[in-house]
């Protein structure tokens, strides 16, 4: 990773360094050459006021190029004009002709070299130019890109290894991070990365948590479902090898109805827990009325509150709610399934519907056991029991109150508990108000 960032800082340093340098040098050579034609017309301005005869000027500085109008050389610092061809049909004569004065680079053949020219049209129609030869300017531009270049280098190692440094130092903590996530201290790494660091962090726990609870998940179904499965399959092999007496078979058999049941019941509830654990799953949400729904349920479980010798006490108002309608019923089939299996011989369960501010509420009150202070946060937990023989003995698959936290998660709701040891239970879920 890191080999990476140092490679990728320095192509794009060595990008920007010749991109610069290359805009650098064009800028320097339209400077240079601006600066150049000023010179030449400084030049030209000194020779229109002599005659050019009489100035002593190197040659090898700059040319001095007096044309009659008729386009014959009069004068040249180097050359004998005489024997010098017509220049009537130079570029530069025939602008300065025309616009009085011009500046121009072109390829002399006479020379055989490029040519910085400046010419000027003089009162009696003749044209004073003033000529400067390419290789001296280029000789100052070579020299300037060799600086140019000098710095460019020097820059880029100062880039490489400002680069390599800045590498280091945002690399290190990801790399700490990578080697021992738990014991990385976000505060103690590079400020602008420390988000980054925090959230992967937390990713991290998250992940080892769920990873955690599926290990959980998966020992306690193991477990669960070998204890009703091995029953059964001890109670068959009895009867099928003709080992059970002949008064014991009817028991045997119930027997392995009730494990039967009991391992449907939790294949159920491990069925549903998983598809309120798939998130892609879209629930169809209605309005329906939450008392009526609730009334519906408890008619369900008149047999088992019977059975278990409690009664069923329904109060409140009419609420509609905004949910999906089977899970809701889900929901209020486990709460009282709950209040039932954990109460007393002769207790009640009170079911209420009703309003609290704009939030529609159901709330399952019973006169059970009650629940310890020290369990009450672990209630909600897949395969929780407080009395692992009670709810073993009375058919509870651990799951109920789990599948109660999933699908309140699901509506955006809030749930309650309120419990009393030997007093009894009480859970309210509220949920987010309808609207109109």
């Amino acid at each position: 990773m890191k080999k990476k960032m140092n490679i990728r800082f320095m192509i794009i340093s060595a990008a920007a360094i010749i991109i610069t340098a290359v805009i650098s040098t064009v800028l320097f050579y339209m400077v240079l050459q601006e600066q150049v034609f000023s010179d030449l017309k400084a030049y030209e301005h000194i020779v229109s006021q002599i005659d050019p005869t009489e100035l002593n000027i190197d040659k090898d500085e700059i040319r001095i190029t007096w044309i009659d109008k008729d386009g014959t050389v009069i004068y040249d610092n180097e050359a004998d004009a005489s024997v010098m061809e017509n220049h009537k049909d130079r570029p530069e004569v025939i602008a300065a002709q025309k616009y009085g004065k011009t500046k121009k680079i072109r390829w002399s053949s006479t020379l055989s070299v490029h040519t910085f020219y400046y010419a000027a049209l003089k009162e009696d129609g003749s044209v004073l130019r003033i000529a400067k030869q390419s290789s001296s300017i280029y000789r100052v531009m070579v020299n300037a890109v060799m600086i140019i270049l000098a710095m460019s280098i020097v820059t880029f190692v100062l880039c490489a290894t400002v680069a390599h440094l800045l590498t280091r130092r945002m690399v290190e903590p990801i790399e700490r991070m990578a080697d021992n996530l738990v014991l990385l201290d976000a505060s103690n790494v590079y400020e602008e990365i420390r988000p980054f660091v925090t959230t992967i962090k937390e990713q991290h726990t998250n992940i080892l948590n769920h990873a955690k609870m599926r290990q959980e998940f998966t020992a306690n179904v193991s477990h669960e479902l070998k204890t009703p499965l091995t029953a059964i399959s001890g109670y068959a092999e009895l009867i099928e090898n003709g080992m059970a007496a002949k008064e014991d078979i009817g028991r045997f058999a119930a027997q392995i109805h009730k494990n039967s049941s009991r391992l449907l019941m939790l294949i159920n509830d491990i069925i549903k827990l998983s598809e309120l654990d798939d998130e892609e799953l879209k629930i169809p949400f209605e309005k329906f009325d939450l008392y009526t729904l609730a009334e519906n349920t408890i008619h369900m479980m008149d047999m088992p509150a019977q059975k278990q010798d409690v009664d069923l006490i329904l109060s409140g108002e009419h609420v509609m709610i905004n949910g999906g309608k089977n899970l809701i019923d889900e929901l209020i089939y486990n709460l009282i399934s709950n209040a039932i299996r954990y109460n007393v011989k002769g207790g009640k369960v009170y079911v209420e519907t009703g309003m609290d501010g704009d939030h529609p509420y159901l709330r399952v009150t019973d006169t059970g056991i009650g629940i310890p202070k020290e369990h009450q946060e672990r209630v909600f937990e897949r395969f929780y029991r407080v009395d692992k023989s009670r709810s073993k003995s009375t058919g509870g698959t651990g799951l109920g109150l789990a599948i109660v936290k999933h699908v309140v998660a699901q509506h955006d709701a809030s749930i309650s508990l309120e419990s009393e040891e030997g007093k009894g239970t009480k859970i309210t879920v509220k949920f987010q108000p309808t609207g109109n």
